[in-house]
């Protein structure tokens, strides 16, 4: 009998052990678990910002197309009656192309640099 308690003492003692490998190994895995977590919180939240910033860029971009022939026709619509283009007889068709002209320059150079 007393040799069956020395082998019970000396299997718990193996199962403590044991146990406490596996509670170290335990706490490794959740450790590397949050840190993966963390990762790839940070990595969507990366995309995310990177795609708002794409999403700006071209909405500022159409805004500046825009904003062209906008201050154009701001211009003209106040009546003036001392424009001197006013009375010339290419004045509108001029003011119209000179609108596109801008537009279509700032198409190309804001496609170019990406930003649409």
């Amino acid at each position: 009998m007393k040799g069956r308690v020395a082998e019970c003492g000396s299997t718990r003692e193996y199962f403590r052990d044991v146990l406490d490998h596996l509670l170290r190994v335990d706490e490794q895995v959740d450790s590397h678990n949050e840190l993966l977590n963390s990762v790839l919180t940070a990595h969507l939240a990366l995309l995310g910002k990177r795609q708002q910033n794409e999403d700006m860029r071209k909405i500022s971009a159409w805004a500046a197309i825009i904003a062209v022939p906008t201050a154009i026709a701001g211009i003209y619509g106040m009546n003036f009656d001392h424009m001197p283009e006013l009375h010339w007889t290419i004045g509108y068709p001029l003011v119209v192309a000179v609108m596109a002209v801008v537009c279509v320059l700032l198409f190309r150079r804001l496609r170019k640099s990406g930003w649409l």
